[in-house]
């Protein structure tokens, strides 16, 4: 969506500090010992108590109130009383949800605990490069342009980034114009980012893979030479200089 006046922005900047929030407290939640049901529904709580709605539920009626994926599932890793979390897990939280009328998009990968797995500097990579290419986002840049500084930066510390799996547009839908926001420079995409649209900007870092497979529940996504993926995430307004990070108290900065 494009931003054309103030209650617009007073709209998205509601609904991104629910799933931000959201996000933040599944986070500090997390622990050894529990399974990723749990955490689910406790993500599920917030929004419901914060009178957001889950929007990969509304939209895809997705069996969760949140993705969660761990280890080497990648994305859309659905809640399960059967996956209990253990110290050192590389853990992907996305939450995105609906508020009167208006809808935003986070999430970003953590290791649960000390770093036994040795997961911690794929993490800060995704995260790094995150920061890096929000803050060259501006009216006027091609997306291409985006997605080569994503792929740069990524080859450049050692990984690989995942080429199926695009950040996109969001704000009266989960996902809107532009709808490939992708990874790496498609020089086929001619699409500029434009000054007051509202867009989710994705980093999708991998160790060995550069596309992501659907498993046989028919969510779950992992890589298609295995390894492991670290996503971050933020909902954001594209401005003529620094963007604004509508999401930015989940603190998957810090």
């Amino acid at each position: 969506m494009s931003i054309t006046k103030h209650s617009e922005l007073v709209g998205m900047q509601k609904i991104s500090e629910a799933v931000a929030l959201t996000l933040k407290e599944m986070r500090k939640y997390a622990h050894p010992g529990m399974t990723t049901k749990e955490l689910d529904e406790y993500g599920g709580r917030i929004l419901n108590d914060l009178g957001a709605k889950s929007a990969p539920y509304l939209t895809y009626g997705f069996p969760g109130w949140t993705c969660i994926s761990i280890n080497n599932e990648f994305c859309h890793g659905i809640p399960s009383d059967k996956k209990v979390l253990q110290e050192g897990d590389l853990i992907n939280i996305d939450v995105s949800a609906e508020l009167d009328g208006f809808w935003s998009d986070n999430g970003g990968s953590f290791v649960l605990g000390a770093d036994i797995n040795n997961h911690q500097k794929l993490v800060d990579a995704s995260k790094q490069i995150l920061h890096r290419v929000i803050h060259n986002i501006k009216g006027g840049i091609r997306i291409s342009d985006i997605g080569f500084l994503i792929e740069t930066e990524a080859k450049r510390r050692g990984y690989k980034v995942i080429k199926n799996l695009t950040g996109h547009g969001i704000g009266r839908a989960l996902h809107e114009e532009p709808s490939d926001i992708a990874n790496y420079s498609d020089k086929s995409n001619l699409t500029r980012f434009k000054k007051n649209s509202v867009v989710a900007i994705e980093t999708f870092i991998s160790t060995t893979s550069t596309y992501a497979e659907t498993q046989k529940d028919g969510w779950t996504m992992v890589g298609n030479k295995g390894g492991f993926m670290a996503q971050h995430e933020h909902t954001i307004v594209v401005t003529d200089g620094t963007p604004i990070v509508l999401t930015e108290i989940n603190e998957i900065w810090n």
